[in-house]
């Protein structure tokens, strides 16, 4: 293996961890941005609510700490920081670039959803105060699928971090 392809390699890991953090961090600011203009709207008129609809505003910015887990598993599982550089192949870094990507889209679009979902429980809040905990479940459910696009992501980074076995390297 070239050095240039080893550096090829490690640039597509980069870029996957921060597609990870990139994606994530925007679908947060966005959700949250979708859940806020709701509950501004809503507090003109009973600012006594704002304790019941902070959660749901701030429920979409799970994603972007998702995307920063991620991105900081990728490079440590990599050795890109702090440990050993690994020779990072070009099918690794490939690997990587599209398991960053797909976690990326999918915390993008779970984080605006649920800016969505929140937005619909805060309109439940404004109408039903005592629904509060109710409402809650409307951003949870789209959260279910920013867990699994983590842990999946999790299980994908472990997966191709291992050693292989000694047989498989014989083969080669």
């Amino acid at each position: 293996m070239t050095p240039e392809l080893i550096e090829v390699g490690r640039g597509l890991c980069y870029a996957g961890a921060g597609l990870a953090f990139g994606l994530g961090g925007c679908g947060s600011a966005w959700g949250i941005a979708i859940a806020s203009h709701q509950a501004a709207g809503v507090m003109r008129e009973k600012p006594d609510l704002f304790g019941r609809m902070l959660v749901m505003i701030a429920l979409p910015g799970t994603q972007g700490f998702y995307g920063f887990i991620v991105a900081i598993l990728m490079m440590t599982q990599t050795g890109l920081i702090g440990g050993d550089v690994l020779k990072i192949t070009l099918g690794t870094g490939l690997a990587f670039f599209f398991i960053g990507l797909g976690c990326g889209l999918a915390l993008l679009v779970s984080a605006i959803k649920q800016g969505e979902a929140s937005a619909a429980g805060i309109t439940l809040i404004a109408r039903r105060p005592e629904a509060a905990g109710r409402a809650i479940l409307f951003p949870a459910f789209v959260e279910t699928y920013a867990v699994v696009a983590l842990l999946a992501t999790i299980l994908f980074i472990t997966f191709l971090t291992q050693p292989l076995p000694l047989e498989y390297l014989k083969l080669q």
